[in-house]
């Protein structure tokens, strides 16, 4: 009989703890977090193409594959360290299959990835459609256009959604984790203010690049209705909710603005041809970039 209001109490005290338990600005982890991704993910392709191709043969995993590894091996460690210093107890087995999919996913891009950027060698465009580039086109037999469509696929939709999505159902996880009481402890400390920028520009590059406008913006209106939900009953975000949420919306304002620049460009328009245009960056680079070194090459 004594053994119920025991673990009723207990329950209770846990409870309790989530609720009011608040937790500082986790600088360490948010750090590391926005330089790995800025050097493993939006730095790998750019190691691939500026290191010597002698030292990594096409045949062979390029530098920008070594960095795809890693960043496969930490940025799991880094989400499960978040979620560790939660103050807030979250769903673990939910966290747990998401990071089994998000190491698949990334695993499977990892793949398809190299391959089409090493294609870049070749001639490969990236801001045509597989069918329509020049080393591929004229392929005999023709069914060698479908295997590339393939790999494609597993790049382009497959391995993205199998690595995006878990990626930002984590962020979301931790983020319901992220309220107090607490007027005075909603507010972000300078260093978070200065990460917030590279943050943010990263989260563009990765909407833009991955192609995930809308799962980025339902998980943006999820953050939204979710704030309003927790201020009714007297809960305002901490120090990292906010660094999160705000580093969501200059992400929106940076994707506007790069819609807007490019909103005339019909080539681009071409390959995006759906309701939402959101060229992806290396899109525009093989497009633009490329031709504007080879003119001044013939200069």
């Amino acid at each position: 009989a004594d053994t119920v209001p025991s673990v009723t109490s207990r329950h209770a005290a846990v409870k309790n703890e989530d609720t009011f338990k608040t937790s500082p600005f986790h600088l360490d982890l948010w750090f590391y977090f926005t330089l790995q991704n800025w050097v493993l993910d939006f730095g790998r392709p750019i190691a691939m193409i500026i290191l010597p191709l002698e030292w990594f043969p096409l045949n062979k995993p390029s530098a920008g594959d070594y960095f795809h590894m890693a960043y496969n091996v930490i940025t799991p460690f880094l989400l499960l360290k978040l979620i560790e210093r939660s103050p807030k107890t979250l769903p673990r087995s939910m966290v747990y299959v998401s990071i089994i999919m998000f190491v698949m996913g990334a695993s499977i891009h990892l793949v398809g990835d190299s391959v089409n950027h090493r294609l870049i060698f070749s001639g490969y465009q990236h801001h045509l459609s597989v069918r329509e580039n020049p080393i591929i086109k004229n392929l005999k037999p023709e069914t060698l256009i479908d295997s590339f469509e393939l790999l494609y696929y597993y790049d382009e939709y497959l391995g993205h959604s199998m690595w995006y999505i878990p990626f930002f159902l984590i962020l979301f996880i931790y983020f319901t984790g992220c309220f107090t009481p607490v007027e005075e402890e909603s507010r972000m400390p300078v260093p978070a203010l200065l990460l917030m920028g590279p943050s943010s520009l990263y989260y563009w590059y990765l909407v833009t690049e991955g192609q995930i406008f809308i799962l980025y913006i339902f998980t943006f209106f999820a953050m939204m209705a979710l704030v309003m939900h927790q201020k009714r009953k007297g809960l305002v975000l901490d120090s990292n909710g906010l660094f999160l949420f705000y580093s969501f919306i200059v992400t929106l304002i940076l994707i506007a603005v790069w819609v807007v620049w490019l909103w005339n460009d019909k080539i681009l328009r071409k390959k995006y041809p759906g309701v939402i245009y959101i060229p992806e960056p290396w899109a525009f680079y093989t497009l633009h970039m490329n031709n504007l070194h080879a003119a001044k090459e013939s200069l």
